[in-house]
């Protein structure tokens, strides 16, 4: 690594922007070119201090402490990647001065690790260089598309954490599924449980012994051939939640390439379905600050819409 960043160590105090983020997070964001590894330890052997005391990296920052910022090297800025900025494919469709809400495509990360060198977070900093603070308020899977919330202000991230912690954000995705669905409205309380693959891949499953809770509501928007397209509220935001309870009932959703129905997907593509069909569709939050009602969606994708309409052709043909 090369270039000295930091000669001697420094002490930074905490403003309001930066208070209630997480101690790791933030000088992730001072030390930028730092890698993720050393930070943490940093953290752990002590070299950075909260008013001169050791804290765990989820230590959250409060206005006035006084982080003590070790000297580190930082690779040259030449051999970082550049986010490029965002195109066409990252469209508003909420903003004002402490919140914004994009409509995510598929295949794009919220943000950068494993293998990933930058997602949307990124991207968006990137092209908002005048924005002191955008940090993402929840998360999508990578082939997940729909509305992602980022806050602008640190009290509005920490309004919309307490909200979705709370359960007072609501969240509802289309998917597509296999199979005619049986029983219409239907609440799903399978509990789930995250672990490892042997190739350290993340995955969830249900696990009625040590699983965390979680439910989500189904409900039928359309039937599509041997298909269905349901309506999906959150009322838990587990990892993967949706995926594994659409999986467990077996109607996997199409074109899951971990929880799916590995055969039926090739030849879903070759029919034209080149991702999953599972999109963030419906926003209920109140606004972070003003605590006004906001309702927010994002229509189906082209490439998503465009999949239903094939079907209904060509089952209109059959008929």
């Amino acid at each position: 690594m090369k270039g000295l960043s930091n000669a001697r160590a420094r002490l930074a105090v905490i403003d309001d922007d930066s208070a209630g983020q997480r101690v790791d997070n933030w000088l992730l964001r001072e030390l930028k070119g730092v890698p993720r590894s050393h930070v943490y330890r940093l953290l752990r052997s002590g070299e950075v201090r909260v008013d001169s005391r050791r804290v765990e990296a989820t230590h959250r920052l409060q206005v006035g402490e006084r982080v003590r910022v070790p000297p580190v090297r930082t690779a040259a800025a030449a051999a970082r990647p550049v986010a490029p900025r965002p195109d066409p494919g990252f469209p508003a469709v909420y903003e004002d001065d402490v919140l914004l809400v994009i409509d995510k495509p598929a295949g794009v990360a919220v943000h950068g690790g494993s293998g990933v060198s930058f997602g949307v977070i990124e991207q968006l900093r990137a092209a908002r260089p005048g924005v002191r603070t955008l940090e993402l308020a929840h998360r999508l899977d990578r082939e997940t598309s729909g509305l992602l919330m980022l806050a602008k202000k640190r009290s509005a991230l920490a309004a919309l954490h307490a909200d979705l912690r709370e359960g007072r954000v609501g969240k509802q995705y289309l998917a597509l599924v296999k199979g005619p669905w049986r029983g219409g409205l239907r609440r799903v309380t399978a509990p789930l449980r995250k672990y490892l693959t042997a190739e350290g891949e993340r995955r969830v499953s249900v696990d009625r012994a040590d699983g965390l809770p979680s439910s989500t509501v189904f409900e039928v928007e359309a039937a599509y051939g041997a298909n269905t397209l349901l309506r999906a509220t959150l009322e838990t935001g587990r990892t993967h939640q949706i995926r594994v309870h659409l999986a467990h009932l077996g109607h996997p959703i199409l074109g899951d390439d971990k929880y799916g129905d590995f055969g039926l997907n090739k030849s879903l593509q070759r029919d034209g379905l080149k991702r999953m069909f599972l999109h963030a569709a419906r926003l209920e939050v109140a606004h972070p600050l003003t605590r006004a009602p906001l309702v927010l969606e994002a229509p189906l994708p082209p490439e998503l819409a465009g999949f239903l309409d094939s079907i209904a052709a060509e089952r209109a043909e059959a008929l």
